[in-house]
């Protein structure tokens, strides 16, 4: 079955904004039906009146009209094009919208099931397929066949038997589409579907082009790539089949309307039942209602790939977050508290696989520094995205100034909770942009002060265009250490109350090291603060220390009194050297 109702629930709430131009439309879509069907019924007109012998002067207002008709016509078909283009981009621009919006709103579970080429395919490819069957439907699929229509009634009017053959033959075309539609549907989805694999496949391999590269593996991810493109062909082969079987089903059609006419119009003329005139009517109606049906057929092509579309984004709206509904509870003012209470957690939706944090335990209270310590696995990374609430535990609960995180709504949480990864994301735009996240409320005054702050002065002096210095994507011709100092100027503009720093020496530019620890001592000032240390020198930096193995904690306590106990494992780490025992 065409799966219109499925594309109009789809789009209807977007129209709603443009009920003024979906007005206009059908008003103009209106007008230019009834053009088309006045045309040939002029020249009928015209023919009958000239074998009857009416003066040439009876004749030319007819010619004038059918032509000024004509040229109407016309620019009212341009019109119409245009605003249907109009409606049908606004709307499908704001289905982007709606599914970035939807995709940035979902839990970190379903973007590491989903690589970014896919994502970018399914809002970018799939809408586009449906802005392009949209802004056609509504001009050609409608119009004609509300053209179609008026035709079968005037026909009908004309000569019943021509109406009844007419009519009969129409339905029948109109069941073998609907078929070959339902055939060629599912084929136009997997191709959709390989399409996505693709781009998801080029976006793993841009993304990781320097690995790739640096490990000569580009021969096997070129194997990769041709597999798919291996099993993509054929998939678009058949799909275009469909498109193949409706040409061929729509020229048949047509030339078997034809034959139907020429012998209708013969016979009811050899009786005296048409006249010339009504006989031309007749014929010149079958050839106008080839064009709409042609027209039908080549969005029916469209509707396919749309069909396979529909479908996806369809699905990509239903695909509903792991986290919790929020509440509407506010965070405290100043530093928080951050409370793990029985927390287990799992990256597998099983939760009873593979865990990553048992049943943690641990409170910080506000302005204090927490380290947390651990080798590679044990779930240090896991607190972190549990604290900015990037994942939910499935049992237990993370409190931040008294508050379940899962009752507070998260745009204020997120800007509560700020965090600094070791993988900085720079964004192709200038340094002013990088540091607002786009945000352009906020005053170059306000950025100045807080680089000041931070005691970036000499950094950003350095740089050629200063806050309209342009980076570029990826790492943005900074090294790890400076992408830092922007990252921490991001966080200390957002003035949050809890910071989560990830911090690693091997991420560390050797020259500006002095210049990120006073501005880390700036960042912390003031704010509760989690620190995944990996260097001695912040471990001397946190109050308390959290000791991970496992998923487990297996010591936690002030550091001073961590330290100075010789049996404690903190002691024992900053005896063996914490940079050869946490790898």
């Amino acid at each position: 079955m065409i799966p219109v109702r499925s594309y109009l629930r789809l789009l209807a709430r977007h129209l709603r904004h443009q009920r003024g131009r979906v007005a206009g439309l059908a008003v103009l879509l209106t007008a230019a039906i009834a053009l088309q069907l006045v045309g040939p019924q002029l020249i009928k007109t015209f023919i009958d009146d000239a074998i009857a012998g009416e003066p040439a002067a009876a004749l030319i207002p007819i010619a004038v009209v059918f032509m000024v008709l004509a040229v109407v016509q016309q620019a009212i078909a341009v019109w119409a094009a245009y605003l249907a283009e109009t409606v049908g981009w606004t709307a499908t621009n704001r289905l982007r919208s709606e599914l970035t919006a939807h995709v940035l709103s979902l839990d970190m579970g379903f973007h590491k099931r989903h690589t970014s080429g896919e994502l970018i395919e399914r809002i970018d490819g799939d809408v586009n397929a449906l802005s392009n069957f949209f802004s056609a439907m509504t001009i050609k699929v409608v119009g004609n066949g509300a053209l179609v229509l008026g035709i079968i009634v005037l026909l009908w009017l004309e000569s019943w038997p021509v109406g009844v053959g007419v009519l009969a033959f129409t339905a029948a075309t109109g069941l073998v589409m609907g078929r070959l539609h339902l055939i060629a549907v599912p084929w136009w989805k997997q191709v959709r579907a390989s399409s996505a694999e693709f781009f998801g496949s080029v976006g793993e391999q841009v993304e990781g082009t320097e690995d790739i590269e640096g490990n000569g593996a580009a021969d096997f991810m070129l194997d990769r790539f041709a597999a798919i493109l291996r099993r993509w062909l054929p998939e678009t082969i058949r799909g275009w089949s469909g498109w193949a079987m409706l040409w061929s089903a729509s020229v048949v059609l047509y030339v078997a309307s034809l034959v139907l006419v020429f012998v209708l119009g013969w016979w009811l003329f050899g009786i005296g039942t048409l006249s010339l005139g009504s006989v031309y009517l007749v014929l010149q109606y079958v050839q106008m209602s080839h064009q709409p049906v042609e027209e039908i057929r080549e969005q029916l092509v469209d509707l396919q790939k749309a069909g396979a579309s529909i479908d996806r984004v369809a699905g990509i709206l239903a695909t509903r977050t792991e986290l919790r509904a929020a509440g509407s509870r506010s965070l405290p003012d100043g530093p928080l508290a951050v409370e793990f209470d029985a927390v287990t957690f799992s990256y597998d939706d099983d939760a009873g696989r593979d865990i990553t944090l048992h049943e943690v335990s641990f409170a910080v209270a506000p302005g204090r520094v927490l380290g947390l310590l651990g080798r590679t696995g044990s779930g240090k990374s896991t607190i972190a995205r549990l604290v900015t609430r990037l994942y939910e535990p499935q049992t237990g609960e993370v409190r931040l100034g008294g508050v379940p995180t899962w009752d507070v709504p998260v745009d204020e949480l997120r800007r509560r909770v700020g965090m600094v990864t070791q993988d900085v994301q720079i964004f192709r735009a200038t340094v002013r942009d990088n540091l607002t996240f786009f945000d352009s409320t906020i005053p170059d005054d306000h950025l100045l002060e807080v680089i000041g702050r931070l005691e970036l002065d000499a950094w950003l002096a350095g740089l050629p265009d200063g806050l309209d210095t342009v980076l570029e994507s990826g790492s943005g011709g900074l090294s790890a250490g400076q992408a830092q100092l922007l990252a921490f100027t991001r966080i200390f503009l957002r003035d949050p109350g809890i910071v989560v720093l990830d911090e690693a020496s091997s991420r560390l530019d050797p020259v500006t090291e002095g210049l990120i620890e006073r501005a880390v001592d700036h960042l912390l000032a003031g704010r509760t603060a989690i620190i995944i240390a990996h260097r001695l020198s912040t471990v001397e930096r946190a109050d308390d220390i959290v000791i991970l193995d496992g998923g487990k904690i297996v010591e936690f306590g002030p550091r001073t009194e961590l330290a100075a106990d010789r049996t404690s494992r903190l002691s024992r780490l900053l005896v063996a050297g914490m940079e050869e025992v946490l790898r």
